[in-house]
């Protein structure tokens, strides 16, 4: 194949792969927990135990005034750690309130009393937060 040839197949290749692999998150809709690495300021790993949803086959993660939330509004890079899997993702904030309140009510469904009580800890309004692939999805 020659040179021009081996470019285009390539270059087709690459057009048309897809920007990163979907991730089947029914299968993690039942754990409690799962990890969440950040990177502290001084670029130290900071791994932290966190509740997850799954709400129309997407996951979603959440948090308050915590220094791992502070991490991810810096570096919105994050791996988690799941029972069967590792997943290198982003996070995109959800700030609507129409699309938080399925996903808050999702949380009081999944964790009932605790979620109650951590919400006076945790403030009037957590940091959500969708689990993405890092391509976008």
């Amino acid at each position: 194949m020659r040179f021009r040839e081996l470019a285009l197949v390539l270059g087709l290749a690459w057009a048309f792969a897809p920007a990163a692999s979907a991730i089947d998150w029914s299968a993690h809709a039942d754990e409690d927990v799962v990890h969440v690495v950040t990177t502290d300021e001084d670029g130290a790993s900071r791994t932290t135990k966190v509740w997850i949803v799954v709400v129309g086959g997407e996951a979603y993660i959440r948090t308050g005034g915590t220094r791992w939330g502070k991490n991810v509004e810096r570096s919105q890079d994050v791996r988690i750690l799941a029972e069967g899997g590792e997943y290198d993702l982003r996070v995109e904030f959800l700030t609507d309130e129409a699309a938080r309140a399925p996903i808050i009510q999702a949380f009081r469904d999944k964790y009932g009393w605790s979620d109650r009580m951590l919400s006076v800890f945790r403030g009037a309004a957590p940091k959500i937060m969708r689990l993405v692939p890092r391509g976008g999805a």
